[in-house]
């Protein structure tokens, strides 16, 4: 019942819309986000086939696209799709969306649910970047004065427009990504948190206790997931508005690794096992313990997640006379050679990882950490053979 009442929550306080159709085209559910964008009570569109929401001149195209998804599906595991499309409000107004479609099979039942994400602000950020450009473009033209001076004026207005540029299209690039990236990411868990409800209510009236377990496991497993992109996102937030300062404080090295391998040590695979050592009687740092145990866990979570069952991760940790150099390793996945000059960018994330979820932000984060502390981070991988992680800190 819980479980039911976080769906509905999550469903009800969705930012994009989400709206549920049968086979036969009719819509089942939608929710207050997409009744928003289409300007249509529950009542007055629950019932109704989905087409009323499609623009006359597209419904033959959209259609077409549509029974071509659905014929496509030949098993019974979660389908899905990503498709820009225009919206057909009840107004008689249109608004671009983006589409992502979900296809679950109950037996003979087949239920698509679309997540509606609004289009509107991004496209008319692109429309005002490209009258900006105009904009300069013509202010280059008119400057028609002396040759020298037009020289000049054509360097200037060259360099103020590829800094203007170039900030909207970094600002444009980034915010695209993270909604993109966020849509795929939050809509996979949606899903599975839906299909998994859906189920338990089916085990539930036959007393199937360990499928119940099994669907409730799935569902708190999403929500983890959901929760860790929100942490991503909050961190590489604060990252970026230098809202991040840096408090160093005397502590044991040992004793603070030790202490997160008890943390992590939960979140490992079966059999996995997280192996702590210390090299060299000092032990005494100056470091900030929030910023390192972030990129610590950082660290370690991407071995659990890229490493098999019953391997081993390693966390060495030494202090010199000069330097403090922190270590991870695991026989993981690797990374391969061509990815690993990319591997600290945000939202980077190698072309192995396959359907392994993650936002390609977690080492961007570390390694603005660590750089944040005064130290540098380093890596050596080998595909199918393990990475090793180091950072490294001056001693003070």
């Amino acid at each position: 019942m819980k479980d039911q009442v976080l769906l509905n929550a999550i469903i009800e306080n969705a930012i994009d819309g989400i709206i549920t159709i049968n086979q036969h085209g009719v819509i089942e559910l939608i929710n207050p986000s997409a009744c928003k964008l289409f300007l249509y009570t529950p009542e007055e569109i629950i019932g109704q086939n989905i087409s009323v929401l499609i623009p006359s001149t597209l419904k033959e195209k959209y259609s077409s696209w549509i029974r071509s998804f659905s014929r496509s599906s030949r098993t019974n595991r979660v389908r899905s799709a990503n498709k820009e499309l225009i919206g057909y409000k009840k107004d008689g107004s249109v608004f671009p969306f983006r589409l992502g479609i979900s296809e679950i099979k109950l037996g003979d039942k087949r239920i698509f649910t679309g997540f509606v994400h609004d289009l509107s602000y991004q496209k008319e950020a692109e429309n005002k970047l490209l009258l900006y450009t105009q904009h300069l473009e013509e202010l280059v033209k008119a400057r028609t004065i002396s040759l020298d001076e037009t020289i000049d004026a054509l360097i200037d207005a060259k360099e103020e427009i590829s800094t203007a540029l170039e900030k909207e299209k970094k600002a444009g690039q980034l915010k695209s990504r993270l909604l993109s990236m966020a849509s795929h990411e939050f809509r996979t868990p949606l899903s599975t948190i839906q299909l998994s409800t859906s189920l338990i209510q089916r085990y539930a009236e036959n007393l199937e206790e360990s499928k119940i377990e099994n669907h409730v496991y799935k569902i708190k497993s999403a929500i983890s997931n959901l929760k860790t992109i929100l942490d991503d996102f909050l961190q590489l937030e604060k990252a970026e508005s230098n809202k991040v300062t840096v408090s160093p404080s005397r502590f044991e090295i040992d004793v603070f690794v030790k202490e997160i391998i008890d943390e992590l040590q939960v979140l490992a695979k079966k059999e996995q096992k997280i192996i702590g050592s210390h090299t060299g009687k000092a032990k005494l740092v100056k470091l900030d313990v929030n910023l390192l145990k972030n990129c610590i866990i950082n660290l370690v979570a991407n071995s659990i997640k890229y490493s098999g069952e019953e391997t081993s991760i390693e966390i060495n940790t030494s202090v010199t006379q000069n330097n403090i150099i922190i270590t991870v390793k695991d026989n993981g996945i690797g990374i391969p050679d061509e990815d690993q000059e990319h591997l600290f960018e945000a939202f980077f994330r190698a072309h192995n990882t396959g359907s392994i979820p993650g936002t390609g932000l977690g080492l961007h984060i570390v390694a603005r950490y660590v750089k944040l502390m005064g130290g540098t981070i380093s890596c050596k991988s080998e595909v199918n053979e393990g990475t090793l992680f180091t950072i490294q800190f001056p001693r003070k």
